[in-house]
């Protein structure tokens, strides 16, 4: 049986999910460290292999449980219109977040990236400018606008959470860079370690149905929670 070719992003569509998930987008993810600073400070996270395995933990029990189902749940809701479940979607991603710290930083990127959306060239479609209108009123959590975003392209739901899980893996690992602190070679292997985990990271959030979402990272809750009153710290959360 001959091998089926696996179909190609436009070039477009292609363009629009590296622009999601580049650094240089304008919603402030390089301003947060999700608690890092403190787990240098109190958790022993001291090192490039310790730092590289606390990235790779959360990638797998916070991020594949928790915000990459959302996405791929909330992207096909973008594109069917279907306003009830987006907002029982971004009411979810409030609800667990566990610190005031974790709820500002979700709230604060998710109203920049509609920002972003809505001053972008393609929210002059008509259908875009209702979504942002309907997404506005939420108000939106970042997880929720970014499926808006990449709703609008032509890939698929797997490729947008790749897209997610890599811009999240490169704030990190640039947030252990100044923390720890490490080099940039060391940066690079812990972004190559990511990179190799996202895969797997994105196919166990596509299986997460409703039921099985969950937010408990009760270590990372108490390390964000200790973060707002640490006495030096270089980013917001």
């Amino acid at each position: 049986m001959p091998v089926k070719e696996p179909v190609a992003l436009s070039p477009a569509s292609l363009i629009q999910l590296m622009w999601l998930a580049s650094p240089a987008l304008p919603i402030g993810g390089f301003s947060y460290s999700e608690g890092l600073e403190v787990a240098v400070e109190r958790a022993g996270v001291a090192t490039e292999s310790i730092a590289s395995d606390w990235l790779g933990d959360q990638l797998r029990l916070s991020l594949a449980r928790g915000d990459l189902p959302v996405i791929a749940q909330a992207i096909p809701a973008w594109r069917a219109a279907d306003t009830a479940r987006i907002r029982k979607l971004n009411d979810w991603v409030l609800q667990t977040r566990e610190t005031s710290e974790l709820r500002a930083q979700a709230e604060q990127m998710g109203r920049s990236l509609l920002d972003w959306l809505r001053n972008h060239e393609g929210a002059q479609d008509a259908v875009t400018a209702l979504h942002i209108r309907t997404c506005a009123a939420l108000p939106p959590t970042y997880p929720i606008s970014f499926a808006l975003a990449a709703s609008q392209t032509a890939a698929s739901v797997p490729d947008c959470l790749v897209a997610y899980a890599f811009g999240w893996a490169e704030n990190m690992m640039q947030a252990a860079i100044k923390s720890v602190p490490l080099g940039q070679s060391a940066g690079q292997r812990i972004l190559a370690r990511l990179g190799r985990a996202i895969p797997e990271a994105v196919d166990a959030a596509m299986a997460v149905h409703d039921d099985e979402r969950q937010a408990f990272s009760p270590m990372l809750a108490i390390l964000s929670a200790q973060h707002e009153t640490q006495y030096s710290r270089l980013f917001r959360s």
